[in-house]
Parts: C-alpha cells; sequence; structure tokens
C-alpha cells in the first residue's frame, strides 16, 4: 500500500537570513524634512493686523461698554445697566467697570507711545509693549496718568522686555506706592466730598458727600447715596463737620440707604435721593424732610 509522500519543511530565504534583534535605543530613523515656507510680505501683515485685534480686545470691549452705558442704550429692555450686563454678556456690574476702567488705561499708554512696533532699534523697552488683557492694567486703574505709564514702563522692564502679567504690574504698584506712602488722614464717620478725577467708577459722583465707612493705607471705603465705593485718599476732601453735624450726616445717610435697599422703587424717589446724596450742608431743609419722609411712608419705613 503505497503511503502518501511526506511534506516538505519550506523556509523562506528571509527567515533563514535573520539577524539578531538590534538594541532598540541604537536604530537610527531617517525622517524626511519638510520645508516650511517662510511669510510671505502680505501675510505677515497680516498676522500683525490680527495680532494687534487680539490684543486690543479688552480694549475694545470696555469702549463699547462705556458707550452702552454713558449713552443708556440698554434703556428699552432693561431699567439698569447692572442687569443689562448680567442679562446680556453674563457678568456683573463690577466686570463691565473692570473692562472700562482697562480701555481708559489702555488709551492712557497709548498716548505715550507704548504700541507694539517692529523696530528693535527702539530704546525705551515699555513703549514697545501694550497690555493684552484686562488683569494686567486693573492694578494701574487707581493710579493718576502718569504713574499709570511709569508703573506700566517699570512692569515691562522687570518682565524682561516683554508683556507683564498682572502681578508683576501688581507687584510694581505696591514698591511705588511705598516709597510715596503717605498717612491716611480720614477717620470713620467722617463726612467727605467726592472728587471723582480720573476713576471711571466714580463718574456722576464728583461733588457727591460720603461717609468714611474703613480707612485703609492708601484708600477709603466710603457709602454714597447710592452705595460703597472704595476711593484713593486724594479723591476724598474733608469737610470738616463738627461731631454733631457728622451724626446728622450718617443719620440721613442710614434712611437714604434702607429706601435704596427696596427693590421697588420708583424712579421719582430716587431722583430725589440722588438730590439729597449731592448736598453741599449737613442738614436738611424742611421741604426735603418732607420729601424723605414721604418716601420713606410710601414704601413703609417710617421712622
Amino acid at each position: 500500500m503505497n503511503q502518501p509522500p511526506k511534506r516538505r519543511k519550506t523556509t523562506s530565504a528571509a527567515s533563514s537570513n535573520l539577524e539578531p534583534p538590534k538594541n532598540p535605543a541604537l536604530v537610527t530613523i531617517d525622517i524626511n524634512a519638510v520645508e516650511v515656507p517662510e511669510l510671505t510680505e502680505q501675510e505677515q501683515r497680516d498676522r500683525l493686523h490680527l495680532e494687534r485685534k487680539v490684543e486690543r480686545a479688552f480694549f475694545e470691549a470696555g469702549k463699547a461698554l462705556a458707550e452702552l452705558r454713558d449713552r443708556k442704550l440698554y434703556r428699552s429692555t432693561h431699567r439698569t445697566f447692572e442687569e443689562y450686563c448680567r442679562d446680556r454678556f453674563g457678568h456683573s456690574r463690577q466686570q463691565s467697570n473692570y473692562l472700562i476702567a482697562a480701555a481708559g488705561v489702555y488709551e492712557n499708554l497709548t498716548t505715550i507711545g507704548c504700541q507694539n512696533v517692529v523696530d528693535e532699534d527702539l530704546t525705551t523697552i515699555g513703549c514697545q509693549i501694550l497690555p493684552t488683557s484686562e488683569r494686567q492694567v486693573r492694578p494701574l486703574v487707581p493710579l493718576k496718568l502718569e504713574e499709570q505709564r511709569s508703573c506700566w514702563q517699570e512692569a515691562v522692564q522687570a518682565a524682561g522686555g516683554k508683556v507683564p502679567s498682572g502681578r508683576i504690574v501688581k507687584d510694581v504698584v505696591q514698591r511705588i506706592m511705598e516709597r510715596t506712602k503717605a498717612p491716611n488722614p480720614y477717620q470713620i464717620g467722617e463726612v467727605c466730598h467726592i472728587i471723582a478725577k480720573d476713576n471711571p467708577d466714580l463718574k456722576g459722583k464728583g461733588g457727591c458727600w460720603c461717609i468714611v465707612t474703613h480707612v485703609g493705607e492708601f484708600s477709603c471705603t466710603v457709602e454714597a447715596w447710592d452705595g460703597e465705593y472704595t476711593v484713593r485718599i486724594d479723591h476724598l476732601k474733608a469737610l470738616n463737620y463738627l461731631e454733631t453735624e457728622c451724626q446728622q450726616m450718617r443719620q440721613i445717610c442710614d434712611r437714604i440707604r434702607r429706601l435704596r435697599e427696596n427693590e421697588n422703587l420708583e424712579e421719582a424717589a430716587r431722583a430725589v435721593l440722588k438730590y439729597l446724596g449731592e448736598l453741599k450742608r449737613s442738614h436738611l431743609t424742611a421741604v426735603e424732610e418732607k420729601l424723605l419722609s414721604l418716601i420713606e411712608a410710601e414704601y413703609g419705613q417710617v421712622n
């Protein structure tokens, strides 16, 4: 009986010539270099234009918010700017104020030529760089215009000629304030006039009276007719009232504050409170007292 032929085991030439595995660390991999084309002159101009738009984004936002607020362009849909900002942009009035104030600082810095330029021959480092975010200039807001410029240039130098972070700017501001430190002359309970100057948060408050509620190293927290504000000491002017006069003003301030807390307060009532908050004396006339008492009675806040 014929037996089936035996199968012959095949081996490939490749398998017969296998080399021992190499050390992976010694393996050389050839990679073809891909040449990246240089930007054309037009592309370089486009890049610079777009970069400047990104850097100015917070400035444009602050300028737009200031115009919306000043022209009351929110009035057809919202009663207050604060409500409008919350509903339309999803942030608080304070955030809007930060952007508005930052735009003012940015605009101030551009008046001395602090612009991003390519010219490497400029000798003043601070004038080559502009802020790119609101947080970088927030520490500069309370300063005078000249101080803003000098602090920014010093911060740019501290950052090695680059855009400084908000922390670096804050550190520079604190060092400069320490060098020019002056004692705070105000006391809690003192009555002062507000001097608005260049502080956007105090717009419309110039000449209003206020009560000092907290005394800091370089600033005071004060209560005005429409809320509390933290202001530099050079934004206040002492009225030098007697203690009895200060007490009278504190009582008026408390009465106005309680009325302001009423959400149903009508515009006419608010107008009266604003008028009383801008008085240049420490007492109410008979008519003013009647008006204030009438509003208190209307809203159930009779003393």
